[in-house]
């Protein structure tokens, strides 16, 4: 069993994960050796699994193989997004063909901020990825007032002459796309404009299902760890597109910055112990190292 199994501790607020039932499962049974003529160990453990006690030895074993969850009474949006703001976050991936790509910057350049001219939409980032999925475009919008902003955008957009051209010159460059909207954990930073030069690294992770809300105990905690440099940008999960998804964007120097700054954090007391309950919950991960385009705020 891994040590991801969940017990209530006194005086906390939920569930925490706990080593203690690896350190259960090794002990040995204390069962004395058997007698000759005597009974065998195997009558023993009958004996007291059908004694009085039964439904309380079951209640214990299922502790340490069962995966506790408290149940809740709503939605992780609602409890991990940030209440002061009603923003909601598209974040686009397009695979461009690989002869396409210099024409795609500058189109993009171009054209991508004036169709948007006037809506209540605002472009937080555009990249190219350095490292990982070659020939791809990431860009990240935020629509102030949430599901009817992106609604009103989407609508209007479809009537913009500009937009439909750029979208058809656009899509003749392209291999494929997908897009997810987001929300923002409560406890990262807002995205905000920064000067540059810098590279940015997007973080995706794809969580176990039921798990987001304690990811976002854990790194309410580990964030603190990595404010130091400034290169915490934003912080996202799934809404739409694929679900338990979560996207940690980080700016820096330079990958030689990146790496001093990453193995800094180990000398942190706490921070190991929180990568170590952290890692349990997540399924798959994914590291992208982006340049920004021209037009991007965050450069």
């Amino acid at each position: 069993m891994a040590a991801g199994a969940l017990l209530r501790l006194p005086g906390s607020a939920g569930p925490q994960h706990h080593p203690l039932p690896l350190l259960l499962l090794r002990r040995r049974p204390a069962f004395p050796p058997p007698r000759p003529g005597g009974p065998s160990r195997l009558f023993l453990l009958r004996g007291l699994v059908s004694s009085n006690n039964r439904s309380a030895e079951d209640s214990w074993l299922k502790s340490l193989f069962v995966r506790k969850v408290d149940p809740r009474k709503d939605a992780h949006s609602n409890l991990l997004a940030k209440k002061e703001t009603s923003s909601l976050y598209k974040l686009q991936f397009h695979n461009v063909k690989p002869e396409c790509l210099e024409s795609y910057n500058r189109l993009c350049e171009e054209v991508l901020l004036k169709v948007h001219e006037g809506y209540p939409c605002t472009l937080v980032g555009t990249w190219n990825t350095w490292y990982g999925e070659q020939d791809q475009a990431v860009h990240l919008w935020r629509y102030e007032g949430g599901y009817p902003a992106l609604t009103e955008v989407m609508s209007k957009l479809r009537h913009n002459k500009d937009f439909m051209e750029f979208r058809k010159a656009r899509g003749n460059m392209l291999l494929s796309r997908k897009n997810q909207l987001l929300l923002e954990f409560s406890f990262w930073n807002e995205p905000v404009p920064r000067p540059g030069p810098n590279i940015y690294e997007l973080r995706s992770y794809q969580l176990r299902p039921g798990t987001m809300i304690e990811w976002g105990n854990y790194w309410a905690r580990a964030i603190r760890f990595r404010q130091d440099d400034k290169e915490a940008v934003g912080g996202f999960f799934s809404q739409i597109g694929q679900l338990y998804m979560v996207h940690h964007l980080w700016a820096y120097k330079d990958l030689q910055t990146r790496e001093d700054i990453r193995n800094s954090a180990w000398h942190k007391p706490g921070w190991d112990e929180l990568v170590y309950y952290t890692v349990p919950l997540i399924q798959e991960m994914e590291s992208r190292i982006m340049i920004p385009l021209k037009i991007s705020p965050l450069q």
